[in-house]
């Protein structure tokens, strides 16, 4: 029985924002794991143009051309990426999905807040270009024109109404310290999938970028086995 992993991204991110969940897969097992980039996405962002549909139709693709070379296809999904594996999980034979920070919410203005008085706290003593959230939200602020951003809420909007009859097993990781999707979002789509097998995993130190979190190896531990069926 062979394996195939699809890991999708999330908005205005690229494949580096699972990249140490993805690298642990590939350590730990023999599963085929595709990381495809959605367009205007990665490294440099050049979004203008793209829409919900064009990235919607990037993972469709990616999904059918996996499912061809295996038996089973697992969907691990971050952010907006978390929103679109529950989209494919609709309407494709999904064994089961792991949701990271997926986007079911999004902004969690007070933590947001928090996240930019420390920067402003740095910034202030120079220390700015030592900071990590800093360093992944620059290239952002200027590349991210609010026409994607749009486009971003319209597809978290438009499968909302699906939330209810997805029943894959499904295991969901958030951060309970994330600035950008309200930590209890992890709790109402626990509650909204009509999914019998569901594990909700809440890291009290996590932020958005959970891949890159101090306790990720006990959580990458946990959805292994969960995947694996143990």
């Amino acid at each position: 029985m062979t394996v195939g992993v699809l890991c999708i991204h999330g908005f205005s991110g690229g494949p580096y924002e699972v990249e140490p969940f993805t690298a642990y897969l590939r350590a730990q097992t023999d599963w085929l794991i595709e990381t495809p980039t959605l367009s205007g996405h990665g490294e440099e962002l050049h979004m203008r143009g793209f829409t919900a549909k064009h990235w919607l139709m990037d993972t469709e693709l990616a999904f059918r051309a996996l499912a061809k070379k295996v038996d089973e296809v697992i969907i691990v999904g971050f952010s907006m990426g978390g929103i679109i594996a529950l989209y494919l999980a609709q309407r494709y034979k999904v064994k089961k999905l792991v949701l990271l920070s997926a986007a079911a919410r999004y902004v969690s203005p007070k933590q947001l807040v928090k996240d930019f008085k420390m920067l402003a706290t740095e910034a202030y003593h120079r220390n700015l270009s030592n900071n990590e959230l800093f360093l992944r939200y620059r290239s952002k602020f200027n590349n991210v024109p609010l026409s994607a951003t749009i486009e971003f809420m319209k597809l978290v909007q438009a499968v909302a109404p699906y939330y209810k009859n997805i029943k894959n097993p499904v295991f969901i990781i958030q951060g309970k310290l994330d600035g950008i999707v309200p930590y209890h979002t992890a709790q109402f789509l626990y509650d909204q999938l009509a999914s019998k097998d569901k594990h909700l995993y809440f890291s009290d130190n996590g932020k958005h970028h959970i891949c890159y979190g101090e306790d990720c190896s006990a959580w990458f531990l946990r959805v292994l086995e969960f995947l694996k069926g143990q």
